[in-house]
């Protein structure tokens, strides 16, 4: 696209080689470990699903069992794949043997790695056949109905109940939004292990299964049949079963997720070793499935102050297109996120927000932005709000962004309504078509307001990113650089379930998913 602000591009290519360091040296650790909850999303792609007689999840059943003999190093896929040798079992049926008391993994005879890799591959194609399913019938709605040129409208349910939350989601798509986020329970992120099933009882929000998926996915593309639009859909897999809930996203075509290490270790207080590691191949099954992934990069102007720590939004953006690079996510895939949340009393705040938006436009051009409304300062006067939302609809037409989550008038008041859901579709729809073109036709001054406050933005972000190289990430995590907030490596939950891998360790999904030995593109 074409440049409007004269960014020092030595500058801005500086800042992504100091970023492609920093996530160098980060996936060196993760190279060397694994997690509890990478084994479980690894079970549950090569098949294994339900629960036991008391709730419990069988991927949890088998990987709590092979952590408690000392056997999760090897991974889950070198033990399925001995009692696929061993016993002739699938792991289905391994993991219903294992929760019945008749199998103990630790007994079975020992096998080469070789020999279970040629065991479980054959289960592990045929998932990846699935998820190339999966993507090709994506690919035939948008060839059959076209995609959107503009913004996607981005709304939310949020009513706890999934069948609920499908009444709310077609409303909004025949309302016209083309993205429904279905938001889940408060606390999930924090629970490790996903729920089953259809639920109707979540707080804030509904809980993120792999029913619920299945059935929303049902309603919006019959809502799309009727509307002639694809209608995608988006949750969260972020929180302490980040690949679990990626996998099930890939296995039920969801369109877009949440997926940021860096918010689950600033905001919910995972282990930061933990969630970078369990990031790396959520983004790999994200990768492979089509799925636009979302940054978090917002939630920082949340606790910090949108005017004083811009430049640690982009710097988190830096890193965050490294990391997904390093996962094999393209950046058409790369939904990296910022936010229109400078306090409505700051003389030209208004410029400096269209000033951000557009640096990131500029500095990541075939990313899909994902930009988040104002929220922070909202009030209980809805007609402001209408107003702040008006705004942000604006800086989204002017600078290009694509995921544009809609503002709601009563954002500091309740859930929003439906009539409320309607307005604010209603009020970024006129802007949309009204101003459509104008970005195009208008420059900004040369060594004006706006190339100034992105000029010093870049600069402070390029510094940062060349402290974090020197400290590494885990140590700028600890210095509390993001969001105001410190978190220690040791710290954090989950970190008991992170594993240094042995010699005979294997995940075969690695290997497809990146395209590697007998891996194959979606």
């Amino acid at each position: 696209m074409e440049s409007k602000l004269h960014l020092n591009h030595e500058l801005v290519e500086k800042a992504r080689a100091s970023a492609a360091r920093v996530a160098e040296d980060t996936q060196a650790f993760i190279d060397l470990h694994t997690t509890v909850t990478v084994e479980r999303a690894v079970c549950r792609l090569l098949g294994i699903d339900g629960v036991d007689a008391e709730g419990v999840p069988l991927p949890n059943v088998v990987v709590d069992h092979l952590q408690a003999r000392g056997l999760l190093e090897n991974g889950a896929a070198h033990a399925l794949g001995a009692a696929m040798l061993e016993r002739g079992l699938s792991p289905q049926e391994t993991a219903e043997a294992v929760s019945a008391g008749t199998l103990d993994l630790a007994l079975l005879p020992a096998h080469s790695p070789e020999d279970t890799r040629a065991a479980v591959l054959p289960i592990a194609q045929k998932t990846a056949a699935r998820i190339r399913e999966n993507v090709a019938r994506r690919k035939a709605y948008l060839d059959r109905f076209g995609d959107k040129e503009g913004p996607y409208i981005y709304v939310i349910v949020a009513t706890g109940n999934i069948y609920e939350d499908i009444t709310q989601a077609v409303a909004a798509a025949r309302q016209g939004a083309d993205v429904i986020a279905v938001i889940r329970t408060t606390g999930q992120s924090l629970l490790d292990y996903v729920p089953y099933g259809a639920t109707t009882e979540g707080f804030g929000g509904t809980y993120a299964t792999q029913e619920n998926f299945r059935l929303m996915r049902a309603a919006l593309d019959e809502v799309g049949e009727q509307e002639k639009r694809y209608i995608r859909l988006c949750n969260y897999c972020s929180g302490l079963c980040m690949p679990e809930i990626a996998a099930m996203g890939a296995l039920e075509r969801l369109d877009v997720m949440l997926n940021d290490a860096l918010y689950g270790i600033l905001f919910r207080d995972i282990n930061m070793q933990r969630t970078l590691v369990d990031q790396f191949f959520s983004r790999a099954i994200n990768a492979y499935a089509g799925v636009i992934i979302n940054t978090g990069e917002d939630n920082y102007l949340t606790t910090a102050d949108a005017v004083e720590e811009a430049h640690t939004v982009l710097a988190s953006q830096f890193l965050n297109e490294q990391f997904a690079l390093r996962a094999g996510l393209p950046p058409e895939q790369m939904g990296l996120g910022h936010a229109f949340e400078i306090s409505p009393d700051v003389e030209n705040g208004f410029l400096m927000e269209l000033a951000q938006a557009q640096m990131a436009r500029e500095i990541f051009p075939k990313a899909p932005l994902k930009y988040m409304p104002p929220t922070k300062f909202m009030t209980g006067n809805i007609f402001r709000g209408h107003v702040q939302d008006a705004l942000f609809n604006m800086v989204t037409i002017l600078t290009g962004q694509k995921i544009h989550l809609l503002g709601m008038l009563t954002e500091a008041i309740h859930t929003p309504f439906m009539s409320d859901r309607a307005l604010a579709i209603e009020n970024a729809r006129y802007i949309f078509r009204t101003m459509r073109d104008l970005g195009s036709e208008i420059s900004f001054k040369e060594g004006g307001f706006i190339e100034t406050r992105c000029r010093e933005v870049l600069e402070k972000a390029a510094v940062l990113l060349e402290e974090i190289e020197h400290l590494q990430l885990f140590a700028t995590l600890e210095k509390g650089v993001f969001a105001d907030i410190k978190r220690r490596r040791d710290g954090g939950k989950g970190l008991e379930g992170v594993c240094l891998k042995s010699a005979a360790y294997f995940n075969p999904f690695i290997d497809i998913f990146l395209h590697r030995e007998g891996g194959e593109r979606a």
